[in-house]
């Protein structure tokens, strides 16, 4: 086991590394830097060059990245150019942001996959199994932006007409928020989550739903599920106790995929609800050319994928003792 995570976080620092020096590297193929384009801003030429060589941005590509190693080993993110503020600051107030949509949206994919993917296997052939798969196909198959538009024309602009509740579009809290009482609050905040974990998360569970279903049909031939069903054990006992403990098992590993997949759905599904997140910030830091900002980011976001596969390999270690004894 030990073996496994030294290995295992020997790989992700090398991951690290390669999305720093990508990042970096792709960032200065753009031609100019933050301070190139100044809009309506009449910045003095000795100001400008003062900056660029705070930034290292006067410095050869080799010595720029050589100081952004250095800043990066010290654990020092620089300072946002656009919101002149340390980038530890602003990380800080978005990563939990981010962290709260995508944890709720992680446990509304397993769970509905799950459960959608245990029904079909119990009712393989029947109407209920194809009406599930054909839902399933469709909501997999639908890109996350337009699903997220969708929600809002059905449950924001035109709810009222249609007899539908009415979900807030935009935003974390409503105007007024911190004059509500507590609980009020509380059901603010969930009100304002529930479209956005929905766009983020119901593709993502048609998607589990299909492995759910392939691991559980093949873990129901089995000769210990024939053994136990011929004792006269309930069927649904046989399933939950026995079958489904073991079915899970491969299901681990896509949590360690869809983490990539949730952070750069979130990129879209944050800038069209407007929620304050690491991906509206990226996009916006994208557009301003904050090069500190977009690679501390960058790094934020690839550190959290990393640490997201290590957590499946080790829960597959846990649930599966042929892989702890490797």
């Amino acid at each position: 086991m030990r073996r496994l995570l030294a290995g295992r976080l020997l790989q992700g620092l090398a991951v690290l590394w390669l999305v720093a020096t990508f990042t970096f590297t792709l960032l200065h193929l753009a031609p100019g830097d933050p301070y190139s384009y100044q809009g309506d801003r009449r910045i003095a030429p000795e100001i400008l060059a003062h900056w660029r060589h705070v930034y290292c941005l006067d410095r050869p590509l080799p010595a720029q990245y050589g100081c952004y190693l250095a800043s990066l080993a010290r654990g020092d993110l620089g300072f946002s150019i656009s919101q002149s503020r340390p980038v530890r600051d602003i990380l800080i107030d978005y990563v939990p942001r981010t962290l709260e949509l995508m944890t709720l949206a992680l446990l509304l994919s397993f769970a509905v996959g799950i459960a959608l993917g245990v029904l079909e296997a119990r009712r393989r052939g029947t109407f209920a199994d194809w009406g599930s798969r054909g839902i399933a196909l469709f909501f997999y198959s639908m890109p996350s932006f337009w699903f997220a538009l969708m929600l809002i024309l059905i449950f924001s602009l035109k709810a009222s007409q249609w007899g539908l509740p009415q979900l807030p579009a935009t935003g974390m809290t409503s105007v007024g928020y911190e004059f509500l009482p507590a609980g009020a609050k509380v059901w603010d905040r969930v009100q304002h989550l529930i479209l956005p974990v929905i766009a983020l998360g119901i593709g993502n569970a048609a998607g589990v739903a299909r492995y759910m279903r392939g691991s559980m049909l093949e873990v129901i031939h089995q000769d210990y599920i024939r053994t136990a069903r011929a004792k006269g054990l309930a069927p649904s006992r046989v399933i939950f106790k026995h079958a489904l403990r073991n079915a899970l098992i491969p299901i681990i590993t896509l949590l360690g995929l869809y983490l990539p997949i949730l952070l750069s759905g979130s990129v879209l599904v944050e800038t069209i609800f407007g929620w304050p997140g690491m991906g509206r910030l990226i996009v916006d830091a994208i557009f301003q050319r904050d090069y500190p900002l977009i690679m501390a980011a960058s790094f934020v976001v690839a550190a959290m994928v990393v640490f997201g596969n290590l957590m499946a390999d080790v829960l597959y270690a846990v649930v599966d003792p042929r892989i702890r004894n490797e």
